[in-house]
C-alpha cells in the first residue's frame, strides 16, 4: 500500500507530513518507556523482519497481490509507540533506497501504514485481551483479529486522504469499495503472518512479547497472615542465551526471506496499485525521485541475473534496516537509562 508521488496533492501531503512528524515525536517519547535492555535489540530485529516480509507479495485475487503492513505485528511484539517507529524506519529505507513509496508521500505512508495500523490493531488487541481468558493462546487469537482489522482500516484511511487531496476526479465510493474489498482479503494474509510470528516468539520467550505482559499473575506469599508479592526471579543465564539465539534466528530468517524466498513472491500489483490502475487514480503519478538509485525496485543495478540482483537487494535492505532500527532503539534505551540514573535524579 505504498503511495507513490502524484496520488495526493501537495497541501494534503504537507498536512500528513506534519501529522506524521507529530506522531513520531510522541512515539519517540513513548518508546523510551516501552524499551528495556532486553527488548531494545528485538525492536531493531522487528523492523528488519517487517522489511523482509514486505518483499513477499502473496496472491489474493485475480491479478492482485498483497503484502504485510506490519503495524499489528510490531505493536504486539514491542509496544505501540515502538511499533510506529519500526514501521516508519522501514518506510524510510524503502522510499530512500528502493524507490518504493514516494518521498513527497512519505507523510501519507507513515500516517496510513505506521500510525493507523498500529493504533487500530493495538486497540482491538487490548479490547480482545480484556474479555478473553488470560492465556498465551488468547494473545495469538487477539493478534490474528487485530491484524485482520488493521489492513482494511488502512484502506479506509487512504480513501479518506484521497477524498481530501486526490489528484484525479474519481468517485470516492468506487475507490472505497475497491480498496476495502481487496484489503479485507489482504488482511487475512496479514493476520496469518502476524499470528504465526507472535505465536512462535511466545513459544520460546513469552517475556519478550510486549502484548503478553501481565498475563501471568504474580506469585504471592503469605507473610504474618498477609499476602505479599514474591520478588520477581532473576533471569537465568539460559534465558539470556535464548534471547541472543532468538535474535540471531530472527535475523537469519529475515535474510533468507529477503534474499531467497522473495524471488518466488507474486509479481502481480498489490492492492493499491491494482485499484489505482483500474479506477484511474494513477493518472498523475510521478516518477520516483530516486528511480535511478542502485537499489531501485529491489534490484542491484548492473547485475543482470534477476535472482542474484533481487536477493542481494533484499539482504542489503535487511542489513541497513536492522542497523538503522537498532541504532534508533539503542539510542532511546540509553536515553532512558540516563534519565533514570542516580545523577539525573539527584540521588
Amino acid at each position: 500500500m505504498h503511495v507513490p508521488d502524484g496520488f495526493i496533492d501537495a497541501p494534503t501531503s504537507a498536512v500528513t507530513g506534519v501529522v506524521a512528524a507529530g506522531a513520531l515525536a510522541v512515539s519517540l517519547r513513548g518508546a523510551r518507556r516501552e524499551l528495556e535492555e532486553r527488548t531494545a535489540p528485538l525492536a531493531g530485529l522487528v523492523a528488519a523482519f517487517i522489511f523482509a516480509v514486505q518483499m513477499l507479495n502473496f496472491p489474493v485475487a485475480a491479478g492482485t497481490s498483497g503484502h504485510l503492513l506490519g503495524g499489528a505485528l510490531a505493536a504486539i511484539l514491542v509496544g505501540p509507540y515502538t511499533a510506529v517507529l519500526c514501521v516508519s524506519v522501514v518506510l524510510l529505507m524503502q522510499g530512500v533506497l528502493f524507490a518504493d513509496g514516494g518521498l513527497t508521500a512519505l507523510g501519507v505512508n507513515i500516517t496510513d501504514m505506521a500510525i493507523v495500523t498500529t493504533v487500530v490493531s493495538y486497540a482491538v488487541f487490548r479490547g480482545l485481551l480484556a474479555v478473553l481468558p488470560r492465556k498465551r493462546r488468547s494473545v495469538t487469537v487477539a493478534s490474528f483479529v487485530a491484524a485482520l482489522v488493521s489492513v482494511p482500516a488502512a484502506a479506509v484511511a487512504f480513501t479518506l486522504i484521497y477524498a481530501v487531496g486526490g489528484t484525479t476526479d474519481v468517485s470516492i465510493g468506487k475507490v472505497a469499495t475497491a480498496m476495502i474489498g481487496v484489503h479485507v482479503l489482504i488482511g487475512i494474509g496479514e493476520a496469518v503472518i502476524t499470528a504465526l510470528t507472535v505465536g512462535a516468539v511466545i513459544a520460546v520467550r513469552p517475556d519478550l512479547v510486549y502484548g503478553a505482559r501481565g498475563l501471568r499473575q504474580r506469585l504471592q506469599l503469605r507473610v504474618n497472615g498477609a499476602l505479599v508479592d514474591a520478588p520477581a526471579p532473576t533471569a537465568p543465564v539460559a534465558a539470556r542465551t535464548s534471547r541472543r539465539t532468538l535474535w540471531v534466528t530472527g535475523l537469519v530468517t529475515s535474510l533468507v526471506l529477503a534474499g531467497f524466498v522473495s524471488f518466488y513472491a507474486s509479481a502481480n500489483p498489490d492492492g493499491l496499485e491494482k485499484v489505482a490502475h483500474d479506477k484511474g487514480i494513477d493518472k498523475k503519478a510521478k516518477e520516483h525521485a530516486t528511480a535511478d538509485s542502485p537499489l531501485a525496485d529491489y534490484g542491484v543495478k548492473d547485475i543482470s541475473d534477476a535472482r542474484l540482483s533481487g536477493g542481494l537487494a533484499g539482504v542489503i535492505g535487511v542489513g541497513v534496516t536492522v542497523v538503522a532500527g537498532s541504532a534508533v532503539f539503542w539510542g532511546l534505551r540509553r536515553r532512558r537509562a540516563d534519565d533514570v540514573s542516580p545523577a539525573s535524579t539527584g540521588v
